[in-house]
C-alpha cells in the first residue's frame, strides 16, 4: 500500500535523528585517508594520457577550475559523513557552470541542469553541498566579497528548501510537468546567447569549407581530425545508438548523413575521455546537425554507493539520469558502444549556452543562486521523495545556515587543495600543459590575491533571525 503524504513527511522528520540539520555543516579535512594529488591521479586511469596535461592545466588555473575537475575528491570527502538516507537522482557534479540553456523538444529555450556525467542515485544533500561550495568559489572568482558569497549560499539553500515544500504539495502529474521558465538577469543573459547558438552559427564557428565541403576546423590540441579507422568506428556506432531513441526520433535522425568526424576535448572533468563530434546534413546546407559521442566512465560516487541502482551501460546511466531530473531533454539523447567503451550521444551546442563570470557579479550571484536552488530542488523532487525531504528541511533556517558554513569551509579547503596541486606541478609530480605561462600571468595580474580564506566561525554566525514562513523567493 502506498504511504500517505503525512507518513512520508514523518519519515523525513525522523531522519533528523540520523543527522541534525545543523550538523550538515560538519566536515573534517583531517579525516581524509588519501593524498589529494594521488587520489586525483588515480581517478584518471583509463583516460588518454596525452590529454591529461590539459586537464591539470585547467585545474591549476584557479580554485574553481580545480573544483570542477575534482569530483572524485569531494565524493571521497562526502562518503564518510552521516546522511539522511533519503535518496534522489544526483547530478553528481552540481556546480554553477553545469546549469545552462538548451533547446527543448518543443523548440523553446529552457534553462536547467545540463551535465550528468557523474549522475547516480544517492543522498540528495551531496548535490546541495557541492553546489553550495561552487557558489562561494565562483562568486569569489567573479570578484564578490565573502559576505556576498555567503548570502548567495543562504539564498540558494532557502530557495531549495522552500521549493521542496511546494513540490511536496503538488499532484504527481503536476510535478512531472513542472518546468522553470522564470527568468532572472543572469539567466536572461544566457538565454540571449543560446538564441544565437543555432546549427547554422555552429557551422560557421566549428567548420571550414575545403574542396567544396564543410569539415571541422583543426585546432590542436582541443579539436582535430582522427584516423579513418577511428572515424569509421564512430560512424558505425550510430546504428546501435538509433535503437536507444524513440521510434519517431530515430526516424528524423535517419534523415541525416555524416559529412565529417573529429575528436574534441571538452570541459575539465571530462578531459582525457574520448569525445567524437560528427557533422551531419539533412540533404541541404541549411540543415546541419552536430552530434557528440562522449565516452563515459562510472560515476565517481559509484564505489561509495554499492546498492545504488545503476544501468550496466554508462552512457545509458548518463542519459537516464538526465531524463530523471529534467522535464525535457535533448530529442537525440541516447547511448552507444565503440570498441568495448561506452558513450553517451547527444546534440553538440544546439542552442546551448552557460553562465559566465560577468553574469555572477554583485546581485547577479544571488539571483543566480535562486535558480540553482529551484532547479536542483526540482530535479531531486522528481526523482526522490519531496515530502520526506521537505519535512527533514523544515521551515526554519537551520539547514540554510549549515549549507553556508559548509560552502565556505569546503571552498577554503579547495583553495588549499588547489595550492597542493600547483606545488605538485612545480615539483614535476604532475605535468600541466602551459602551466608556466599560467603561473606567470597569475603573478603579473595578482590573480591569487582574490582567493582568500574565510574563518568558518564567521560562516556559522546567523545572518538573520529564524523565519517560519513558506514565502517563495522572488
Amino acid at each position: 500500500m502506498t504511504a500517505t503524504r503525512e507518513e512520508r513527511r514523518q519519515r523525513g522528520r525522523v531522519c533528523r535523528n540520523k543527522v541534525k540539520r545543523v550538523d550538515q555543516a560538519n566536515w573534517d579535512p583531517n579525516a581524509r585517508k588519501d593524498d589529494v594529488v594521488d587520489l586525483l591521479r588515480g581517478a584518471q586511469r583509463g583516460r588518454l594520457p596525452a590529454l591529461l596535461p590539459i586537464k591539470w592545466n585547467h585545474m591549476a588555473a584557479s580554485p574553481f577550475g580545480f573544483f570542477r575537475g575534482a569530483v572524485p575528491l569531494i565524493a571521497a570527502d562526502l562518503a564518510p559523513l552521516p546522511t539522511t538516507g533519503l535518496m534522489a537522482q544526483l547530478c553528481g557534479d552540481a556546480h554553477v557552470q553545469n546549469l545552462g540553456a538548451f533547446e527543448a523538444p518543443d523548440g523553446r529555450l529552457i534553462f536547467d541542469i545540463n551535465d550528468f556525467d557523474e549522475t547516480i542515485v544517492g543522498p540528495w544533500e551531496w548535490d546541495v553541498k557541492r553546489m553550495a561550495a561552487s557558489l562561494v568559489l565562483a562568486g569569489r572568482e567573479a570578484g564578490n566579497s565573502d559576505k556576498q558569497c555567503r548570502d548567495a549560499v543562504l539564498t540558494f539553500a532557502r530557495c531549495y528548501r522552500v521549493w521542496m515544500h511546494r513540490f511536496s504539495e503538488m499532484a504527481f502529474v503536476e510535478l512531472a510537468r513542472f518546468q522553470v521558465y522564470r527568468e532572472v538577469d543572469p539567466v536572461r543573459s544566457v538565454l540571449h546567447k543560446a538564441e544565437r547558438a543555432t546549427p547554422s552559427h555552429n557551422l560557421d564557428q566549428l567548420t571550414v569549407l575545403q574542396a567544396g565541403r564543410h569539415v571541422f576546423r583543426d585546432q590542436k590540441p582541443t579539436q582535430y581530425h582522427i584516423s579513418k579507422r577511428e572515424a569509421d568506428a564512430a560512424v558505425a556506432s550510430l546504428q546501435s545508438y538509433a535503437h536507444t531513441l524513440l521510434p519517431e526520433r530515430a526516424h528524423f535522425f535517419e534523415q541525416y548523413e555524416v559529412e565529417d568526424v573529429a575528436f574534441r576535448v571538452v570541459g575539465t572533468g571530462s578531459v582525457g575521455l574520448r569525445d567524437y563530434i560528427l557533422l551531419m546534413f539533412g540533404g541541404a546546407i541549411y540543415d546541419p546537425l552536430f552530434i557528440q559521442i562522449k565516452e563515459e566512465h562510472g560515476s565517481a560516487y559509484a564505489s561509495y554507493l554499492p546498492h545504488s541502482p545503476v544501468a550496466k551501460h554508462e552512457g545509458q546511466r548518463v542519459a537516464e539520469g538526465g531524463r530523471a531530473m529534467q522535464m525535457q531533454s535533448d530529442i537525440f539523447l541516447g547511448w552507444t558502444t565503440i570498441a568495448g567503451r561506452q558513450y553517451v550521444v547527444r546534440q553538440l551546442r544546439d542552442h546551448k549556452a552557460g553562465i559566465e563570470e560577468d553574469d555572477l557579479k554583485g546581485k547577479g550571484l544571488v539571483e543566480y543562486a535562486q535558480m540553482c536552488g529551484e532547479l536542483l530542488s526540482k530535479g531531486h523532487a522528481r526523482s526522490g521523495d519531496p515530502c520526506a525531504i521537505a519535512a527533514y528541511l523544515g521551515n526554519n533556517t537551520r539547514f540554510d545556515d549549515a549549507m553556508a558554513a559548509f560552502g565556505i569551509h569546503y571552498a577554503n579547503q579547495t583553495v588549499k587543495d588547489w595550492e597542493e596541486l600547483r606545488r605538485a606541478i612545480r615539483a614535476g609530480k604532475v605535468h600541466a600543459e602551459g602551466y608556466s605561462l599560467l603561473a606567470k600571468r597569475a603573478r603579473h595580474k595578482s590573480v591569487l590575491s582574490a582567493f582568500t580564506l574565510v574563518p568558518v566561525e564567521r560562516a556559522l554566525r546567523p545572518a538573520r533571525p529564524e523565519r517560519h514562513d513558506k514565502t517563495i523567493p522572488t
